[in-house]
Order: C-alpha cells, then sequence, then structure tokens
C-alpha cells in the first residue's frame, strides 16, 4: 500500500469554486474554506488525499498566496486538514472518537477501520520511582519496561504514549512494539486486563510532544492517566499518555441509577 508521502497530490475539482464571489463582502478566504470543506464532508475530495500546493491553488483561482494560506488554515484548525512536513497538506482520515472501554488504541483504530503505526521514540529498564511503584504496587527501585511511542494513524501523528510495566514484561523486543500493540502483546502471553482505572484531563503539550505530535508549539493536548489490572488484580501497567484534540476525543455512557 502506497504511503502518505507517495500519494500524489490532488487538483481540487473546478467546479467546488464554481460560485466564488468576488464582489460579496464575505471574505474570499472564508469562501474558498467554505468550499473545500463541503468537498471533503460530501466526500468530493476523499480522506487522506494530498492538496495542491497554495502556490498552484492561487494560481489556478487567480488569487494570492495569503488569502489560500488562510482558508487552509482555517480547516487546519476545525481539525479537516493536517499539515505535514515533507508531504504538505492532506485531508484528515477522520477524528478518532473512542468510546471509555477496556481496549488500547492501536485495538480501536484497527476497529475503525484505520491503520495504526508506531514510532518506539524510548525503551528502557529502569528502577520504579516511588509513584510508578505505588502504581504498579511494586517495591521502588524494582525493575520496570518503560515505555515511550508515537502512534499514528494512516501516517498522522495521533498520540505518544508513555507506560510502565513490571518486570516479567522487560522482554518485550523492540520490533515486536512496533509492529503490534502493546495490549496484544500481553495478552499473546496469557495476561488478560480485566479491570481500570484511569483519569481523562487536559494540558499544555511540551516541546518535544508538540514536535512529535506536528501541533503548534505547546498547544493543547487531551491525557489520559490509566493503570490495568489483570483477571488475578494485580497492577500489570501504568500508563501516561496524550493526544491531539483535533484528531481525538473520548467518548461516555452516563445512566441515571
Amino acid at each position: 500500500m502506497a504511503s502518505p508521502a507517495d500519494t500524489k497530490p490532488a487538483d481540487l475539482p473546478s467546479e467546488v469554486f464554481h460560485d466564488i464571489d468576488r464582489a460579496s463582502p464575505i471574505p474570499l478566504y472564508f469562501q474558498i474554506a467554505s468550499r473545500i470543506e463541503q468537498a471533503i464532508v460530501d466526500g468530493t475530495i476523499a480522506p487522506g488525499a494530498r492538496l495542491e500546493n497554495e502556490i498552484a491553488l492561487g494560481e489556478r483561482l487567480n488569487l494570492s498566496r495569503p488569502t489560500i494560506r488562510r482558508a487552509l488554515q482555517e480547516l487546519v484548525n476545525k481539525g479537516l486538514l493536517v499539515r505535514r512536513r515533507g508531504i504538505g497538506t492532506q485531508v484528515v482520515q477522520g477524528p478518532v472518537t473512542r468510546k471509555v472501554e477496556l481496549t488500547s488504541l492501536y485495538d480501536d483504530l484497527n476497529s475503525g477501520g484505520q491503520h495504526p503505526s508506531t514510532t518506539l521514540l524510548s525503551h528502557d529498564v529502569i528502577k520504579a520511582d516511588a509513584r510508578t511503584a505505588e502504581r504498579l504496587t511494586v517495591a521502588e527501585g524494582s525493575p520496570v519496561l518503560h515505555l515511550r511511542r508515537l502512534r499514528l494513524s494512516d501516517g498522522v501523528p495521533l498520540a505518544v504514549l508513555e507506560n510502565f510495566l513490571p518486570e516479567e514484561f522487560t522482554d518485550l523486543g523492540t520490533d515486536e512494539l512496533q509492529q503490534r500493540g502493546l495490549y496484544q502483546l500481553m495478552r499473546a502471553r496469557g495476561t488478560l486486563i480485566r479491570v481500570a482505572q484511569q483519569r481523562i484531563g487536559a494540558r499544555s503539550a511540551s516541546t518535544d510532544e508538540s514536535r512529535l505530535l506536528e501541533i503548534k508549539s505547546h498547544g493543547p493536548v487531551l491525557t489520559m492517566d490509566r493503570t490495568a489490572y489483570d483477571t488475578s488484580g494485580r497492577a500489570v501497567e501504568f500508563g501516561h499518555h496524550c493526544y491531539r484534540p483535533d484528531l481525538y476525543s473520548f467518548e461516555i455512557t452516563l445512566v441515571d441509577n
């Protein structure tokens, strides 16, 4: 399957802009953004499509580059387009809405028909500090596996995942962690996650997180802290994750007892 970088940029169909009114009091950038948004919504422009660059589109429509840039930025801000270094402007595959259930992000992306991939940022056996030891119910200083991964959906950065696992998982290999989801690997070892405690929040991204997620410096991110327990009630994972809010949301069902 071709990667997004291999996909040829698509010229936006001329009919998308047939009713642009240069004499209208509505700003031209807003008219352009509205037409492109409608084309994305109705499927005229396919998810994952790369768009022609600002210069080419401006020349075709006889509009200035700042006007086109502002129109595209409006759609980036809405989460409909994403700008990626070395690739250009691309239609988002679709935001991920995740039900708050005992599943992993990798599983959720797979079940939603998207294509998850992983970049392993760190893979170290460290000594558990006080916080990690408390979450995993192990002695402080015990060996634990520390993982930090970048999760992508159809090539677009979606989340930075940081996990701590007890000593029995310290032999998890780097290759398998890049090819499969963490919960998949744990299930393959006979570890079934039964219960989890988690907290959902928000904060500003760090400089490194901003770079990895390709968002503006110190922009907002959603966060989730989770401690997962197996069928015997033993803590088997502690994770701290952050997600791009333009591409990701949590869905919770509330019931009145």
